[in-house]
């Protein structure tokens, strides 16, 4: 037989060490685990959800309908969990089918605000002064859609994913009261996700480090001496003295706080008499303190206590309400963790999709868990300037979100607990 001519030779030579594509190469887990969440009938399911729970929204430890939504849900997909957990908290529990590994815990809070929903549309809030306007009730949905991909993709993954239904996430320390029940004593890490307007669906955002502020709140009571008006000198007045203490309390993060770390001192209430001619015996004032770190805040609440202590002759005190108001710590994003959703974040959404937040002065229980376990907490946008002719912050009475942001969410829970597991499991 003839030699091939040259040119064919080098033909054939190229096709041998050329990579050929096998038919059943696997595609990225979180590109399965999207496709999986977006199929029409997952989607549909999310979204009549988050519509179900949206109707009804209940305020901290009164989450009562939602929590037996969540445990509705759970028993149909087939995830068993512990109930109750801080009152009315669920803890679901998908084990692996490949046998025992590291524990990691993905968490969605149920509660919502009281205010009037305004945003007119068929599933609008019809609880009197309730309204989802944190995004919890999308949480929560995409907390379930995750333990539903969980579920169908169990059977390899070594080790447990536990499904975290906070309630009481706004002002009321839920994270603290489910920590105590000792259902997370086992776990290593955790992953939480919140709703941004600002960003758009499809792009998610954190950071390295601190993420989120400290928070405390306190109201002072100044004590003096009430008289008439028309004789000031017979009285000891706690309005002066309350005013001369407000505007000294702006000069300890002025002049007392590092410019270059985050501090927040603001006063958002004032109550005194309610004559005209009548100087009151006494004025209470109150607010909320913050810092980027721990240690800030700890900082700033001695420095007001100390700032009331004697104040133009009057008496006063100072209540952190730490019984009631637990204050929350900072939000530091654990660096391992955060490299960890970054990456999942990346293979899923793609590398323009995953930014880099700002430091943000508001505050989240999600800090408690932080305590006691590495843990990572992302932004994930709910924006969409196309359908949305203004975008509305959270805690707004007209707040919305896309819902095409729900199987976003499901999909990175989802992600980011499998390869979790991936990477910890026993070798």
């Amino acid at each position: 037989m003839a030699s091939p001519s040259p040119p064919l030779l080098t033909v054939l030579l190229c096709l041998l060490v050329l990579p050929v594509p096998s038919p059943c190469a696997a595609t990225p887990l979180g590109e399965d685990l999207l496709a999986a969440a977006r199929a029409p009938g997952f989607a549909a399911w999310l979204r009549s959800v988050r519509r179900r729970i949206h109707r009804h929204p209940e305020l901290a430890f009164q989450e009562h309908r939602t929590s037996e939504l969540v445990r509705a849900e759970l028993d149909a997909i087939g995830v068993p969990y512990a109930w109750p957990v801080a009152k009315t908290g669920v803890v679901a529990t998908v084990a692996g089918g490949a046998g025992a590994g590291p524990t990691v815990a993905l968490r969605a809070d149920m509660d919502a605000l009281p205010m009037q929903e305004l945003v007119d549309w068929e599933h609008k809030s019809q609880e009197s002064g309730k309204m989802h306007a944190c995004g919890h009730d999308a949480h929560t949905t995409m907390l379930l859609g995750a333990a539903k991909l969980l579920q169908d993709w169990k059977g390899d993954s070594q080790g447990t994913v536990k499904l975290v239904f906070q309630p009481a996430e706004e002002g009321n320390a839920g994270a603290y009261y489910v920590l105590q029940e000792g259902v997370l004593d086992d776990v290593s890490a955790i992953f939480g996700l919140h709703v941004d307007p600002v960003l758009p669906v499809g792009v998610v955002s954190s950071r390295p480090g601190p993420f989120a502020a400290t928070s405390a709140r306190f109201l002072a009571t100044v004590t003096g001496k009430g008289a008439h008006a028309a004789k000031p000198h017979q009285a000891i007045d706690p309005v002066v003295a309350a005013s001369t203490a407000i505007i000294s309390l702006q000069q300890i993060v002025a002049r007392e706080i590092d410019p270059l770390q985050g501090a927040v001192v603001s006063i958002t209430f004032v109550n005194g008499g309610n004559a005209y001619n009548v100087i009151p015996e006494c004025v209470t004032f109150g607010g909320t303190l913050r810092s980027m770190t721990n240690e800030g805040l700890s900082y700033l609440m001695k420095r007001i206590k100390e700032g009331q202590s004697a104040v133009h002759h009057c008496t006063a005190s100072v209540d952190f309400m730490e019984d009631k108001m637990r204050p929350y710590p900072a939000v530091i994003n654990d660096e391992g963790m955060y490299v960890h959703a970054k990456e999942v974040a990346e293979n899923l959404l793609g590398e323009e999709n995953v930014k880099l937040a700002p430091q943000l002065m508001g505050a989240e229980d999600f800090g408690f868990y932080m305590q006691r376990m590495a843990g990572v907490f992302f932004n994930i946008g709910v924006g969409n300037k196309s359908t949305m002719v203004t975008v509305h912050t959270t805690h707004s009475p007209h707040f919305v979100i896309d819902e095409d942001v729900l199987p976003i969410g499901a999909a990175f829970h989802a992600a980011v607990a499998i390869e979790y597991l991936k990477k910890h499991a026993s070798k």
